[in-house]
Order: C-alpha cells, then structure tokens, then sequence
C-alpha cells in the first residue's frame, strides 16, 4: 500500500472543517436559546408597579398587580407584632409587603382579618402578619418581592436600599 500525503492532508483539512462549523453551530443555537430565556421588552417595561400607602390605614390590606402575580401590602396595626426582619418601614409606618402564592402549591392565600393570618384554601396552611408559616403544609415564609421606597410610594420592581437590608437579615 503506498502512502499518499496529499490524500491524507485532505482528510486532515475536512475533519478541522467539521470541527469549526460544528462549534459555530453549537454557539448559534446556545445564543438562540439565550435570547428566549430573556424576558421580553414588555415584561421588562411592564416590571414595575408604584403603590401609594399614604391613605392606608392601620389593619387594611390593598391588593396590587405585579408582574402578573398578586401582592398584599397590609399595614400592621398595634396588635399586630413587629417583625424587625419582614416589615417594611414607610415613614414610621410598618407594612407587610408579600407576593400571595402559598409557599407549598403555589395557591393564592386568602387575608382573615378577624383571626390575623393569610389562609390557603387549598391545604389549610397559614402565615401571620408577617407572612411567616405559622402551620400548615407550607415550608417556607411568602416571598418579599423587591421594592424600594420613595416618600410615601413603594416601587415594587425596583432593589432599593431597603429590600437590599432585608434581604441580608436573613
């Protein structure tokens, strides 16, 4: 059998050209399914919702919209205990600002104002007024969406200094 280099060195070539498009591929379709795990520009746009509490009072729940998800912000009155790690302090004021998806499957809680807790219909769980699992099947406390505070408005969306200090309390 008698070498041929020149037949060789062909082969070489081909294999260092499938090589190279087969890594272009490979990062095409990698930034491709970047772009459809980035949220879209309306969502982005669409991220932000600014709350007023400064006509709130003492004991009211206000139901907002963000993101698509339901948010209680509830000011806590005199009977309602502090929490230095979960309250949001908006001019002396303390308010309880949480996204109301149960933490056990994904239910919306429901506020009882005469027993003091957010229940979930769907296994019984319950959170106090501080959004902390007080029973139930729930593992975990109901999420604190980030917000910042500017004056008497909360801009939920938006990692203030002051969701930013709770966050490391915890």
């Amino acid at each position: 059998m008698e070498f041929n280099a020149n037949r060789r060195g062909f082969i070489k070539g081909a294999g260092t050209a499938l090589g190279v498009a087969a890594a272009v591929g490979t990062a095409a379709a990698l930034y491709g399914m970047k772009r459809t795990w980035d949220p879209l520009p309306s969502v982005i746009a669409a991220g932000v919702t600014e709350v007023d509490v400064a006509g709130m009072q003492p004991g009211e729940l206000k139901r907002v919209e963000y993101r698509r998800q339901q948010v209680y912000i509830l000011k806590k009155d005199e009977q309602m205990a502090p929490n230095d790690k979960r309250d949001v302090i908006v001019e002396g004021e303390r308010y309880t600002i949480v996204i109301a998806i149960c933490t056990h499957f994904g239910c919306i809680p429901a506020w009882n104002a005469s027993n003091g807790v957010f229940k979930c219909a769907c296994h019984g769980g319950e959170f106090d007024t501080s959004g902390i699992n007080v029973f139930g099947p729930p593992p975990t406390p109901l999420k604190i969406p980030p917000f910042s505070i500017n004056g008497t408005t909360l801009v939920l969306g938006e990692e203030g200094d002051e969701y930013k200090q709770l966050v490391a309390l915890k």
